[in-house]
């Protein structure tokens, strides 16, 4: 099979780890009898540093143009530490996940045995934990009317949704569950909202017309955020709009102990950008210490997302290997030698 792949490096370790993340789908390519050709382009600072912008013109049109978009990480301390910039790396993201179309964030957080001990919580708690949150991405309060009032001492901001926002993500929410544990949880506060009433209306509707098959459970946002504490190996899918999912999604983020581990998708009806959750970690950069692994499990999503299952089932594992054996950077293992480069020609090794 023959994919184009976008390929945004982006800023601090962005490119390291990219780099890696290209061996692996080079080995998983010769493995598997796959071509894939790749796009290089700016965004980000890097992208401001020589054009202006932080999404150049190119950088859009080598995304539109490919199957999927891999992308590193995006920031820069000189455009973090000046309130005054009037154009900064992140509105890069902000920009291509809208000519995109990309209205789901699909976050999977799974905890590995082999560092169960670097979790904040008790490892009773956390052993066992692998659930996938499917955040909308587009719509609520981030997205509505905002105002503020002359004086200035009162503002507000909308919250609104729409049917199709709602079901669109929720069919995928639906279809992930059935190729895992069958269950999807909504995180709602539907007590309260009348956006999260309508939320949970079509949630429910739409399960009993199409996936009755599927467990369907409610959590109101607040008690979900304390079950993510008490027992997060309860989840499978966890189903969410914006606010929610932001939220819960980097209160799960941490559970596995490493923040460096944590791929993440954001899919849209006709394209996906693969990135790990991470920043772009600057002081790291060029130093051969920065985590490859949340973008070598992204690039592994991205296989996912081809229907590519063995594919990335093979990555999966060899990342298994490596953290069992031990073999990863000084962020996971500081008593451990490996270098960035170490760890992906370990996996890519593995894989091949």
């Amino acid at each position: 099979m023959k994919k184009q792949i976008a390929v945004l490096p982006g800023d601090g370790i962005g490119p390291e780890i990219v780099q890696e993340a290209i061996k692996i789908l080079d080995a998983i390519a010769v493995k598997f009898g796959h071509e894939f050709t790749y796009s290089y382009a700016d965004m980000g600072a890097i992208a401001i540093d020589k054009t202006g912008e932080p999404l150049p013109a190119a950088t859009l049109e080598a995304s539109l143009e490919s199957d999927a978009v891999l992308f590193g990480a995006i920031g820069d301390p000189k455009y973090d530490n000046d309130p005054t910039a009037k154009v900064r790396p992140e509105q890069g993201l902000l920009a291509i996940r809208k000519a995109l179309g990309l209205f789901a964030n699909i976050r999977p957080v799974k905890t590995f045995d082999a560092l169960l001990h670097q979790s904040p919580l008790k490892e009773e708690r956390v052993q066992g934990t692998d659930f996938v949150m499917y955040r909308e991405l587009t719509g609520g309060i981030y997205f509505g009317e905002k105002t503020l009032s002359e004086d200035q001492n009162t503002a507000s901001d909308l919250c609104k949704y729409t049917r199709a926002e709602i079901e669109r993500i929720s069919h995928m929410a639906f279809t992930a569950a059935r190729k895992r544990r069958n269950s999807v949880t909504l995180i709602d506060k539907a007590n309260v909202l009348e956006s999260s009433r309508l939320w949970r209306r079509v949630v429910t509707e739409l399960h009993k017309s199409e996936y009755h098959d599927v467990e369907l459970r409610f959590l109101f946002v607040d008690n979900a955020a304390m079950q993510m504490i008490l027992a997060p190996n309860q989840f499978d899918v966890i189903l969410t709009s914006n606010l929610f999912g932001d939220i819960i999604s980097d209160e799960g983020s941490v559970i596995g102990g490493s923040i460096g581990l944590l791929p993440s998708a954001s899919v849209g009806a006709r394209h996906a950008l693969f990135e790990p959750i991470h920043g772009s970690f600057p002081q790291g950069a060029g130093k051969g210490i920065a985590n490859p692994i949340a973008m070598i499990l992204s690039a592994g999503m991205m296989l996912t997302h081809f229907d590519m299952d063995d594919e990335a089932k093979a990555i999966t594992t060899a990342v298994d290997l490596a953290l069992a054996q031990g073999v990863c950077t000084p962020e996971v293992f500081p008593e451990g030698n490996y270098s960035t480069s170490d760890v992906g020609d370990f996996i890519a090794k593995n894989i091949a």
